[in-house]
């Protein structure tokens, strides 16, 4: 298998995908929950992953497809060629806001990262990498992280966990956001994941993000020398929810040694 067979192909259905996703603004969209009431579905994510598995299917029947919507046959190993597919992330702010949301995908050979992809819909700028050759910004490649001090970094967090709650030492967290010299939400792990590895974020923590949100970002991530673990630094779980950070090597051990206690 030539990966940048692969590549070109990825790069296509993301493009198409992401032409498809703009042109249904024209007609209804039909928005549900799923979990919760904050947790939304729509007509177009399923839509979407179904387009994305009708194309690999008929490029290469054998590989398998772990969607966030399920609309695929699921995976019980990460043998062979598998793609993490994530078609709308941030889809509270596709449905309230129009922007602001991302496809992610990564491509995986045998449990090995080999492809990553984010693709920010509305801008049309692609974050990708290619294991082991580079991670570009569209046409430019992007270099690896400078080191950065905590008093200087701008990090991505949800404001929920600075307030109490059931999963982390929030008081703790209270001291990191007063050490840092910034904070953003955006709304889409893949976003913030895509600032990180370019630079425009130092770090960004989460207490609960599933395989398709980071399955593309962690491969892009390796290119560029950030690193991505769960709160215990720990390498990433594929197969389940977890906890989650990245960021620049030069803050990545700080923060989960000084500030992050998990109840």
């Amino acid at each position: 298998m030539d990966l940048r067979d692969v590549d070109q192909f990825a790069k296509e259905i993301i493009f198409e995908a992401g032409k498809r996703i703009r042109d249904a603004f024209s007609y209804d969209i039909k928005v549900e929950t799923k979990a919760d009431a904050n947790d939304l579905v729509t007509n177009i994510d399923r839509e979407t992953e179904i387009f994305f598995i009708d194309k690999i299917k008929e490029f290469n029947p054998s590989h398998k497809i772990l969607g966030e919507e399920g609309m695929g046959e699921g995976i019980d190993s990460f043998e062979g060629s598998v793609w993490v597919i994530d078609p709308i992330d941030g889809t509270m702010n596709f449905v309230k806001q129009h922007r602001h949301f991302m496809i992610t995908i990564g491509f995986f050979v045998d449990g090995v990262g080999k492809l990553g992809y984010i693709f920010d819909v509305m801008r049309e700028d692609l974050f990708c990498a290619i294991g082991g050759e580079g991670a570009w910004y569209n046409d430019s490649p992007l270099r690896k992280l400078k080191p950065v001090r905590l008093e200087e970094a701008v990090i991505g967090i949800n404001a929920s966990w600075v307030a109490p709650n059931r999963r982390v030492n929030h008081e703790k967290m209270i001291d990191l956001i007063r050490t840092v010299r910034g904070t953003r939400s955006y709304g889409s792990a893949a976003m913030e994941i895509a600032f990180v590895v370019s630079g425009k974020l130092d770090a960004y923590i989460s207490m609960r993000l599933s395989p398709w949100d980071i399955g593309g970002g962690t491969i892009i991530a390796r290119e560029v020398g950030a690193i991505a673990t769960n709160l215990k630094g720990e390498p990433c779980n594929l197969f389940t929810q977890d906890t989650f950070i990245i960021a620049n090597p030069s803050i990545h051990h700080e923060i989960l040694t000084n500030y992050i206690e998990e109840k």
